[in-house]
């Protein structure tokens, strides 16, 4: 995979470009990639095929992910996009190659051009706290898309995908999410791995093990520290499920990847 965040945990910029504009990283990149169409429209070609991005949408390339993209022919492309390494509300969203999501017109098209303007401001500046104040944006950013796509959900399933962005690093449990909900455990369980294709146990420790990853290598924290801290009552659980999902052990992940951002 290309690195493209040698230096940080995100990159942000605002673009207008002509056809002969097109990036191609056949192996993928080491980031997610979120962009933002104001004028014209974009292209995105992966394995499962070919995507446009066109005015009020969002576009989500999946860490990875063999790509290529730029402005279509004939046309110019005006767009604002961040890379970065990876937030916990990605594992709200389909595990897409590709995502485009079109997104209401009005205030939330005005809140979006927001967002990406103080991700521009912040991470050009890079004055204190720059990497956090750009994570929260990101995040509102990724919140909006994924209350866009859950709005054909189930209201209850939808309801329970806020509680365990809202409520990650607390103990949560399918008995809870039911209750919260109205439902019995089982019928929650089946309603929302038909909704969404994933169980709830499954979603919920994505969405953990993805901020234990930011923990240890933008907040210092150890794996154990970072394991307590997103929720996990066992170490040797998280650490299991942290190697199923990353190939390597929290510890070597943690090694690993703050020698590539500092190198």
């Amino acid at each position: 995979m290309e690195r493209i965040l040698s230096d940080g945990t995100m990159l942000a910029g605002q673009f207008h470009e002509t056809d002969s504009y097109r990036i191609r990283r056949p192996a993928g990149a080491d980031s997610w990639l979120i962009v933002y169409t104001l004028e014209g429209e974009g292209y995105f070609r992966v394995p499962s095929g070919e995507y446009r991005c066109r005015p009020g949408e969002i576009g989500l390339l999946g860490r990875g992910v063999p790509h290529e993209y730029g402005t279509c022919k004939g046309r110019r492309w005006h767009f604002m996009w961040a890379h970065f390494a990876g937030i916990p509300e990605t594992t709200l969203l389909p595990d897409d190659e590709v995502l485009i999501c079109p997104m209401p017109t009005g205030q939330v098209q005005r809140r979006i051009v927001r967002s990406f303007r103080s991700l521009l401001e912040d991470s050009r500046e890079r004055s204190a706290y720059w990497q956090s104040l750009c994570e929260l944006q990101l995040r509102g950013l990724l919140l909006l898309v994924a209350r866009q796509l859950t709005v054909e959900l189930d209201a209850r399933v939808a309801h329970v995908m806020r509680i365990m962005s809202e409520r990650m690093t607390e103990p949560l449990s399918i008995d809870l999410f039911a209750a919260e909900v109205g439902l019995s455990a089982s019928r929650l369980s089946h309603l929302f791995k038909e909704e969404t294709g994933r169980s709830i146990l499954a979603a919920l420790n994505d969405m953990r093990l993805e901020q234990a990853g930011l923990l240890m290598l933008h907040a210092g924290r150890t794996a154990t520290e970072a394991a307590l801290d997103v929720g996990f009552a066992s170490y040797n659980h998280f650490a299991a499920l942290f190697r199923k999902r990353y190939g390597v052990s929290p510890t070597k992940y943690r090694q690993g990847q703050a020698s590539s951002v500092h190198h």
